[in-house]
């Protein structure tokens, strides 16, 4: 992310509360994109949640992928992938809290923005049901 975060688990909770953000925001453009071309709000959650995972962790799921799948054979190649990587010894909690982040800000943006939405249906269908004994 590029951004002079902490170490340990206050840089992963402040790289979670980023991912956070950037998950509401993926969700508003995409709520108003699927709205435009009247897709269901599922098209916005289901993009919405691949685009902040990718946005919001990527670039450490990346970093988590390749020091896993790659061969290291030597100390120097190691150092050097180590090196790249801001706080190698949480980049693991600090994916799982982004990924949760970005989730969580997806969900939230969900019920913030569609609260207005299903307000107004429950109400229309109140006027519209009349229930006589």
């Amino acid at each position: 992310m590029n951004l002079p975060l902490h170490f340990g688990f206050l840089g992963a909770l402040e790289a979670c509360l980023i991912a956070f953000v950037i998950g509401l925001l993926v969700y508003a453009g995409w709520q108003a994109i699927c709205r435009a071309l009247r897709w269901s709000i599922g098209h916005a959650v289901g993009w919405a949640c691949v685009i902040a995972i990718a946005i919001g962790a990527g670039v450490d799921t990346w970093n988590l992928f390749y020091i896993g799948m790659v061969k290291l054979e030597s100390p120097l190649y190691a150092r050097i992938a180590l090196k790249a990587i801001h706080d190698p010894d949480a980049l693991g909690l600090r994916v799982v809290l982004e990924i949760a982040g970005a989730l969580t800000g997806v969900v939230m943006g969900w019920q913030w923005f569609s609260r207005g939405r299903r307000e107004g249906v429950v109400s229309r269908e109140a006027k519209n049901t009349r229930i006589e004994h």
